[in-house]
């Protein structure tokens, strides 16, 4: 019976595989601390958990009629952005994936009341949600799978805890230590063209508004105190200050730890910044001793 032993809501954000000097031009000749913080969770988490597999919710990977988990034995390139092709092109990525897993979470679908489809198609695009997050803690550390969930775009979410059922249902059906990675951004509003130049440095001045800032910093107060039943219950207001992706690869995740119970206290790795307008944090939650929805043991 498999477990999921780890999770985290990351920033994927194009800045941190920029070259250091080309960062530090950014943020007034300071580094970002986001590139920091996933270098101390590779050495900490990374290098040391014992696990098998780990599952991307990708919010940049929209889908519209389904949910759909890859399904390869392995996926290998190179990586271009059509977002950011300045900024990442040609970006080399290889690493095996988990068919068993992915068509064990699609077997559930009936049973929690949604639609996913297991997807091993070579020609299949692939996100910088995934591949950026893979090169600070995935790439070199041989063995290790990785899977990616896209996020659907019509989601509710009622739909997206629905899906984090069937990736905790079938995590318990395979022999896997699995930990999951929320890749995306809290409030989520860019800056217009004319303007964005002004707010490419990491401070918080630079978010998008001063009540975006504020509802961010709100969720991270909740998240680090392990009360994820806060955040889900504020889901309508927080849609106001426009997650990325609606917040999906957040609530896929908790949706597989246990929705409301959980009360895995949350660790931040690099401090809350902004990325032209966004708010990026990359939070931790490692697994209570007591399981994610009961009281850590002392």
């Amino acid at each position: 019976m498999g477990e999921i032993v780890g999770a985290g809501l990351l920033a994927h954000v194009p800045t941190i595989v920029l070259p250091e000097e080309v960062r530090r031009g950014l943020n007034n000749g300071e580094d970002f601390s986001l590139v920091e913080g996933l270098e101390r969770l590779r050495r900490e988490v990374f290098e040391t958990l014992d696990y098998d597999t780990v599952i991307v919710f990708d919010s940049h990977w929209a889908t519209t009629v389904e949910f759909v988990i890859t399904a390869h034995e392995r996926r290998s390139g190179r990586y271009t952005s059509e977002e950011l092709p300045r900024g990442m092109s040609g970006r080399p990525y290889d690493f095996a994936g988990d068919p068993e897993l992915a068509w064990a979470v699609a077997s559930h679908a009936e049973e929690v009341g949604t639609w996913i489809t297991p997807v091993d198609d070579p020609y299949l695009p692939i996100h910088y949600a995934t591949t950026n997050l893979w090169e600070f803690l995935g790439q070199g550390l041989d063995g290790k799978r990785w899977v990616s969930v896209g996020v659907c775009q019509t989601a509710t979410t009622e739909d997206f805890l629905r899906m984090g059922r069937a990736v905790a249902l079938g995590i318990a059906d395979v022999d896997r230590k699995v930990v999951l990675i929320a890749s995306g951004a809290l409030s989520h509003t860019f800056w217009p063209l004319q303007e964005l130049r002004k707010h490419e440095a990491a401070g918080t001045e630079h978010i998008f508004t001063p009540e975006a800032l504020a509802a961010d910093m709100e969720r991270i107060a909740w998240l680090k105190e392990g009360d994820h039943a806060k955040v889900l219950a504020g889901m309508d207001e927080f849609y106001h200050f426009k997650p990325e992706a609606r917040f999906g690869h957040y609530l896929m995740m908790i949706g597989a730890l246990g929705e409301s119970k959980v009360v895995a206290p949350g660790r931040l790795y690099g401090e809350y910044e902004n990325s032209v307008g966004t708010g990026q944090v990359h939070i931790w939650f490692a697994r209570p001793r007591g399981g994610w929805t009961g009281r850590a043991m002392a």
